[in-house]
């Protein structure tokens, strides 16, 4: 699962990024992934201009780009630096798109689970009382899609995606709509873990089948108990995932 997917789903793919955009791109992936510490100096424009190719201003606006996520700072005199993690603009649909270009972290998986399980409850109960017949539509689609495309991987995320999408539309909030990108970036990251064998897909089906079975009859309580019933599998399957995957060891 890759950035290009998240921006899919965002409805996002189809903006050509200028050149700014893409530089700024390529150095917030390498500061995501670790190749620029905290704190450390990037190149000077000069060195970047000669890397991609284009002229300083170009350089100038991307490095810009990334000053207004909290990535970078530039001060006068001393260059331009890596600001602490803690800087950064974490729910930024770049940034989270960024963060599946490398390894996940399992601290930042588990933070964007936590982040769904605060939510999707709530959206889940606000969906029974406040959606439409035309919204309840769009959930159960993708739902028959998921089972539809439950041997594949990317298939099956996508409309894994578009359900829970279905959802926060359907609570009729747009405010919680805004964090529609925690759950994207969420799923696409986990999945790698979760979902290595397309078998697991089926696995969650019958949980996502009661969520929308709850909403579609209006009873919120059932559908917040649902979804939480949804997100704790979700989380005894990825601890499941980071224990095997650092072969027993520290998963933090």
């Amino acid at each position: 699962m890759n950035e290009m997917l998240y921006y899919d789903l965002k409805d996002a793919s189809g903006v050509a990024p200028g050149l700014a955009m893409q530089v700024s791109r390529e150095l917030g992936r390498r500061i995501v992934a670790g190749h620029y510490k905290e704190n450390a100096l990037i190149e000077d424009e000069g060195k970047l201009s000669q890397r991609f190719g284009v002229s300083k201003s170009v350089i100038r606006e991307g490095v810009k780009l990334l000053v207004s996520k909290g990535l970078l700072e530039v001060k006068r005199g001393s260059g331009t630096r890596v600001r602490r993690r803690a800087s950064w603009a974490l729910l930024d649909d770049d940034v989270l798109a960024w963060h599946l270009s490398v390894d996940p972290k399992p601290a930042f998986l588990r933070q964007l689970l936590d982040m769904r399980r605060m939510m999707e409850p709530k959206a889940a109960g606000w969906a029974a009382m406040h959606g439409t017949e035309e919204q309840f539509a769009e959930i159960e689609a993708a739902q028959v899609r998921m089972e539809e495309d439950c041997h594949s991987i990317e298939d099956f995320v996508v409309a894994d995606a578009l359900f829970h999408r279905g959802i926060l539309r359907a609570a009729n909030n747009e405010i919680l709509l805004s964090m529609e990108g925690v759950i994207f970036s969420a799923l696409l990251s986990s999945i790698r873990l979760t979902n290595r064998d397309p078998r697991e897909n089926a696995n969650s089906i019958p949980f996502h089948r009661k969520v929308l079975e709850a909403i579609k009859a209006r009873d919120h309580g059932l559908a917040e108990e649902m979804m939480t019933a949804h997100l704790s599998d979700t989380s005894q399957r990825l601890e499941s995932a980071l224990k095997e995957m650092a072969g027993g060891g520290s998963t933090n």
